[in-house]
């Protein structure tokens, strides 16, 4: 009897170690396979794109009912339809915007954002698909003394934390005060706290003069020409597919069709 039990209690040892071994392999498959997968594949899978924004029209922005829209904000749930899942927009803190795509909080950046050295270093980003400038917007009664960069030596400037709107103010020796947004910024001239800010072009011409929010302010001085892109993650493959997809809208003249919509100058 005891040596029967002892042939038990090894035949069940042995089995217990080939379960265990064959638990690890498969979960160490699972792992790889899941490892294994392109950014695509994970993105699809998951049924949703998530795109980081912050509010800024004309390019995302709420309608009446809280539904984010605009120039980019449509255009992303046309390539998410087109690549068979929803878009998903979260609203992020602009300077952290890299980390939050590198921690996979977010799948993308999508929102009016220029292609610099800064987001080719940090991201994987498309080709331009939209034109942009970096103006000065100023108090109507200002505004039309302002011709060149000498003078606006002695104002004072709201500009958004990590925009490029902050970079050509400092490249410029512009006195500038960081804020939140860019609506923050317009928000600040408006109120008498700054004398000037610095903004997209798109989004001047679609918050400020005759009809608008900002009827008393007004764009003067342009700094910067620049294109717009969107960023994911490095070496993901789902720029070269984004890219297919907004060259075949560009073609068909849908891409033109929503520039039209929301007066955005797209790129050639």
């Amino acid at each position: 009897m005891k040596t029967f039990k002892k042939v038990i209690a090894v035949v069940l040892a042995v089995l217990t170690v080939c379960f265990a071994f064959a638990a690890c392999s498969n979960g160490s498959s699972d792992k790889s396979d899941k490892s294994s997968k392109t950014d695509s594949e994970k993105i699809i899978e998951s049924g949703k794109l998530v795109v980081g924004i912050t509010d800024f029209a004309p390019m995302d922005y709420k309608d009446d009912n809280g539904n984010w829209i605009g120039f980019d904000a449509d255009l992303a749930n046309m390539v998410a339809e087109k690549l068979g899942i929803k878009a998903e927009f979260v609203e992020i803190d602009w300077d952290n915007k890299f980390l939050e795509l590198q921690t996979g909080s977010i799948d993308c950046i999508w929102n009016g954002m220029t292609i610099t050295d800064e987001v080719k270093n940090n991201s994987s980003v498309t080709n331009a698909y939209a034109m942009n400038q970096q103006i000065v917007v100023t108090k109507s009664e200002l505004a039309g003394k302002l011709k060149t960069v000498d003078d606006l030596k002695d104002l004072s400037f709201a500009v958004e934390n990590g925009s490029a709107g902050q970079s050509a103010a400092e490249d410029n020796g512009l006195n500038a005060t960081a804020v939140t947004a860019q609506s923050d910024a317009l928000l600040e001239v408006a109120s008498g706290s700054s004398d000037a800010c610095i903004i997209d072009s798109t989004m001047a011409a679609a918050m400020t003069g005759e009809g608008t929010d900002y009827a008393d302010l007004k764009s003067s001085v342009v700094l910067v020409d620049e294109q717009y892109g969107i960023s994911f993650r490095k070496e993901s493959d789902m720029t070269e597919k984004v890219n297919k997809i907004i060259a075949d809208f560009k073609a068909d003249g849908t891409l033109q069709k929503l520039a039209d919509k929301y007066s955005v100058q797209i790129s050639e």
